[in-house]
């Protein structure tokens, strides 16, 4: 009889940063372990999460390794419809999804000899199903090292406090990280009361008893939140389990067809002269903050390209919804606007391809969101960030970003919570002309120095990728 052919099942969560950087994992395995088979199974998301079929089709007509499996669509309860946030039916969905992974498992496993699942750190819940099936299951963990010691240590936080954190109002201490205030916490975790509050607590308490966790970051990017994990801090009434940073994971180049018109423009700009303004698969702005954002652009006097999107529905609460048209540029931008800029400024509309744009010689600067996906492909690219977290994590993020690694700048609101056109311009001078924008830069080069080694043979990326294939192995 045949042997029968290995295989990794990867488990990620619908929304396109969560998808994209799980197939990025399957291709750096293939990279040590050719022969593998990759299976990821997909899902249906339940609100506007950014299209990945054209990327999907792009990783399946090029790498043959691997295989995508559509789960069934499910469906939700009508109760379920009206909740507030994108992540109380995201986990509704991963709830109700598990009789299809278990199913889609038995099928994949009818052909090969399934090492682990891999799940990412929202689809915890799955864990039950890869132990009845025998089936080694490891957490994926798509954000940073920081970001996961502060969900290892939330079981801890939970248990001293009957608070919530929007009631703490104070400083919070996270092994491993600076101290935060506690509105800097992402925002479904700041009532203990919300049901996305009780599944990402639920996804802490699981995760420790994976056989081992998978972070998309390096170890010289996060030395200090690493180290607080490894010597058992963030889970002090417990065991952590093995943990192996594999990144920087990111999308080499996300092209897709002919060339982007903005490339075509920043050839024809000098070296380091243009400030990126982009804010991920999601981020939208409000019309009042697109105004002062181009008043800040204008009035700064340096060179921009800036990626323009329609602002919030009242459906889409503040997340952005790609079904909607291209944005119009004469409605939405200060009169005279683009017309006053033309000679040094590119306004494109809904999406530009981030990777090539950061890795462009004449790019200086990045206004980000703090996407964790966003800052890995600005660091590879070696471009120095102005932090503007919008959602989920990207508070912690940018506390990471420009207090400890110290490769970006912080973009402050004011109290109405817009950020004001004086504050978008004494940034971008401030990192483009200043000294402290000079230390900014050239930090971010070291890091970007770093990043590469890591993936490197023989760096700690390539390393800890090696430790986890063996690990499975012997299981």
């Amino acid at each position: 009889m045949a042997m029968k052919k290995e295989a990794i099942v990867l488990y990620p969560t619908a929304a396109i940063g969560h998808l994209v950087s799980m197939v990025e994992l399957g291709k750096f395995i293939l990279t040590h372990q050719p022969s593998l088979s990759i299976h990821i199974l997909t899902t249906v998301a339940p609100y506007d999460a950014g299209s990945t079929a054209r990327y999907i089709s792009g990783v399946s007509g090029t790498v043959p390794s691997i295989t995508f499996h559509s789960l069934p669509a499910v469906t939700l309860p009508p109760s379920i419809h009206s909740t507030a946030n994108h992540e109380t039916l995201t986990f509704e969905v991963l709830r109700l999804n598990n009789p299809n992974v278990h199913q889609a498992l038995l099928s994949i496993s009818k052909g090969y000899t399934i090492h682990a699942l891999i799940l990412d750190f929202f689809c915890s819940q799955a864990i039950s199903v890869a132990s009845q099936l025998n089936i080694p299951a490891y957490c994926y963990f798509t954000s940073g090292a920081a970001c996961f010691a502060m969900f290892m240590y939330l079981p801890t936080i939970h248990n001293t406090t009957n608070k919530s954190f929007k009631e703490l109002n104070t400083h919070l201490n996270f092994p491993g990280l600076p101290p935060m205030p506690s509105w800097d916490i992402p925002p479904p975790l700041l009532d203990r009361d919300d049901p996305a509050y009780k599944s990402f607590l639920n996804c802490s308490v699981l995760t420790p008893k994976t056989a081992g966790i998978i972070i998309n970051t390096f170890e010289a990017l996060e030395p200090t939140s690493l180290k607080a994990l490894s010597d058992g801090s963030c889970i002090p009434d417990g065991t952590t389990p093995p943990f192996y940073c594999i990144g920087p994971l990111i999308v080499a180049n996300n092209q897709t067809g002919g060339e982007h018109e903005c490339l075509n423009w920043l050839d024809s700009q000098p070296s380091k002269s243009v400030v990126f303004l982009c804010f991920g698969s999601l981020g939208v702005f409000s019309k009042e903050q697109l105004k002062q954002i181009a008043d800040g652009l204008e009035r700064s006097g340096h060179r921009f390209l800036w990626v323009v999107r329609n602002p919030p529905s009242e459906e889409s609460k503040n997340l952005a919804d790609s079904s909607q048209n291209d944005p119009d540029l004469d409605s939405l931008l200060p009169e005279g606007f683009l017309a006053r800029t033309k000679e040094r400024g590119f306004v494109v509309k809904t999406w530009a391809p981030q990777v090539a744009v950061l890795n462009h010689e004449a790019v200086g600067g990045f206004v980000t969101h703090c996407g964790w996906n966003s800052t890995l492909e600005a660091v590879c690219g070696g471009v120095p960030m102005i932090a503007w977290p919008l959602y989920a994590e990207q508070r912690l993020n940018r506390v990471v970003l420009v207090e400890e690694v110290k490769i970006g700048l912080w973009m402050h609101e004011s109290e109405s919570g817009l950020v004001m056109a004086n504050e978008v311009e004494e940034r971008v001078r401030e990192l483009m002309e200043s000294e402290k924008g000079e230390l900014v830069r050239n930090r971010v080069m070291a890091v970007k120095a770093e990043a590469k080694a890591a993936l490197l043979e023989g760096g700690s990326s390539s390393v800890a990728l090696r430790k986890l294939v063996q690990s499975w192995k012997k299981k």
